[in-house]
């Protein structure tokens, strides 16, 4: 039998483990920039076409390479950051691993004009697929120019699933944004379809780099945070808690020069924040640490986002207690202050007697029910109703009251649903939230309301357990889906237009959306400097909080694909179900609970609500009888 274990080819193998670095193209701007700034370059510029689908060209003014560097730099595990493994205990460079250039080679077409510093000529290198197709001479500027054509040419699997060019271009702008405050000092240049994004200056502070970044106004929202230890020093700004936002928070660590994720520590923060805001809010920070390299192990995840601290517990405590002491200094937290300037003295009585109880007069006389109190009114109260005329003189004739009622009681004693529960629609028209049509077998059953907030029946399988919000949740959402299916869902114009303010990398997602947004009702506007002005909503989400529906939206569109506005619909129908549907507490007539249950019965999906959420759970027969065994 012959032997079935066989060594991939080098461009095979570089491609599998391309997947693992490179996602999409703000990947190949984050090793190429995490490279430039190893490199030691001041100024470092970012050329996009098609937000990197065409084209990614990063050029920097670093140390450059001789063509011998050149060529070994796209072998992999190729790198001048490390020559053994204590070497990874003691980084202090982006980059060591020599997998970025090889990964990025093998699904794109690369071009790479170098020179280094102090030398007469530069080499110009092109390859293609993981294969060198030339090397020559060139004359070039000292430095690096990596020019990225047709990413994943070669693998049209992952070509297809990357987003629309405004969501690519919103994941660049975010990856950028981690880089360009971190390294705060440098130049930086993002330019887009020869449309200048991002211009920042070299020699920024920290504070004012993120001012660039973000707004202006950012910096009169921030506490300085800086405190060292013998573990851990950590400097930085957090945000007030007034200012403190519900979505798209502004939230960065960094260590040593490189951005992470950490859980833990992000926890620590939001434990000072407790009380201060509410539950659904996120504060916004910005925290440097710095820590001794061998105490932390950046090569956990091919990204090296995720980063492992010795001391977690303990940097843990610091942080905690850096982020109390700012928030108490700058008197975020509040507390109880006695203004004593400018009022009145008032002096202490020094007599010492007892003082007497006081007396409460009472008079034994008064009754409220006397015929003099009546008299005292300017006429006498007569209540006329249709259940006849009463006079309050009259207290003898009490039984006739009675009797009109009964002779006059209304025909209809008790509210129809349908004067009880309705909804308007976008055609202005009223109707009945439930069907008209519903099967007669379901006014035969009895049913029951647990809690005001679960119907109970049963059927020939055993119990029947529906939760009434969910089911009138997922009939709405179905009648609202049908009418967006017929046209464009009708607007109304707001009396005074809400001020939506954007991260820079969700611009490209909004304007993406505007022609969606405006079929589906909104009308929105751009102020500029990332602001938006919501002058119209859908009537049917008349009562929400439009900037909140819209920053969900914006949110769900990084992921929504090319089924986005689709998407759309159907997040705008399912909240205006759930703002519209009734909700637990409400007491409900037999016959209100038969038409809902009829129509949730005439729904295709009846277990689940749109958003997953269990709608009817059931007790069958053979659970009740063990029951009683």
């Amino acid at each position: 039998m012959s032997d079935i274990i066989k060594l991939l080819p080098d461009s095979v193998a570089n491609q599998i483990a391309a997947g693992e670095v490179i996602q999409r193209p703000a990947s190949v701007i984050k090793e190429l920039v995490e490279n430039a700034i190893d490199a030691g370059a001041s100024s470092i510029k970012i050329v996009l076409k098609d937000a990197g689908r065409t084209l990614i060209q990063v050029i920097d003014n670093g140390s450059g390479m001789s063509d011998t560097d050149a060529r070994l730099a796209f072998e992999r595990h190729s790198t001048s950051k490390i020559t053994n493994a204590n070497d990874l205990f003691s980084l202090h460079t982006m980059g060591f691993r020599g997998e970025a250039l090889a990964s990025i080679a093998a699904i794109a077409q690369v071009e790479l004009r170098t020179r280094k510093k102090g030398a007469e000529m530069g080499t110009k290198l092109c390859i293609s697929a993981s294969k060198c197709e030339s090397q020559e001479p060139d004359f070039c500027q000292e430095g690096s120019n990596f020019m990225i054509k047709n990413i994943f040419f070669n693998v049209p699997a992952r070509r297809k699933f990357l987003k629309s060019n405004k969501v690519e271009l919103s994941n660049i702008v975010k990856e950028f944004e981690k880089l360009a405050l971190v390294n705060h000092s440098t130049e930086f240049m993002l330019i887009n379809d020869d449309s200048t994004i991002f211009q920042l200056m070299a020699g920024d502070s920290f504070k004012k780099r993120i001012a660039s970044l973000f707004t202006r106004s950012i910096e009169q929202q921030l506490i300085t945070i800086e405190t060292e230890t013998t573990l851990i020093k950590i400097s930085g700004f957090i945000g007030r808690p007034e200012n403190a936002r519900k979505r798209n928070a502004l939230q960065f660590f960094f260590v040593n020069g490189r951005h992470m994720r950490h859980p833990y520590f992000h926890k620590a923060i939001m434990n000072c924040y407790d009380q201060l805001i509410p539950a659904d809010e996120q504060p916004n920070y910005f925290i440097n640490f710095e820590v001794a390299p061998s105490t932390i192990d950046v090569n956990i995840h091919p990204t090296k986002s995720e980063i492992k601290f010795e001391n977690e517990q303990v940097i843990w405590q610091i942080i905690y207690a850096a982020v109390k002491e700012a928030l108490g200094k700058f008197s975020a937290i509040p507390s109880i202050d006695f203004d004593t300037e400018g009022i009145f003295e008032i002096s202490m009585d020094t007599n010492t007697n007892t003082p007497e109880q006081p007396k409460i007069q009472v008079d034994p006389t008064y009754n409220p029910f006397t015929d003099q109190r009546r008299a005292s009114t300017s006429a006498p109260a007569t209540h006329n109703s249709k259940f006849g005329n009463f006079n309050n003189d009259n207290l003898d004739n009490w039984e006739a009251l009675y009797e009109s009622f009964e002779n006059k009681k209304p025909a209809e004693a008790t509210q129809t649903v349908e004067s009880s529960f309705s909804f308007e629609t976008t055609n202005k028209k009223e109707s009945n939230i439930f069907s008209s049509k519903f099967s007669e077998s379901h006014f035969g059953k009895q049913y029951m309301q647990l809690k005001s907030k679960y119907i109970v029946t049963c059927d020939q399988f055993g119990i029947l357990l529906i939760d009434q919000h969910r089911a009138h949740v997922r009939i709405l959402f179905d009648k609202m889906m049908d009418a967006t299916t017929i046209g464009i869902v009708e607007s109304q114009r707001v009396l005074f237009p809400e001020v939506l303010q954007l991260s820079p990398a969700q611009d490209p997602i909004v304007e993406e959306l505007s022609e969606t947004l405006e079929s589906m009702g909104f009308d929105i506007s751009f102020l500029g400097n990332s602001s938006w002005a919501i002058n119209s909503v859908p009537a049917i989400l008349n009562g929400l909080n439009a900037k909140e529906f819209i920053s969900d939206i914006i949110d769900s569109a990084i992921t929504g694909g090319k089924e986005l506005p689709q998407k759309i619909k159907e997040h705008i129908a399912l909240s205006s179900a759930k703002a519209t549907a009734i909700q637990h507490g409400k007491i409900l007539t037999n016959e209100e609970m038969a038409m809902l249950a009829s129509d949730l019965f005439s729904c295709k999906e009846q277990n689940y609500t749109p958003d997953g959420k269990i709608i009817i759970s059931t007790i069958s027969n053979d659970e009740i009888a063990k029951l009683f065994l």
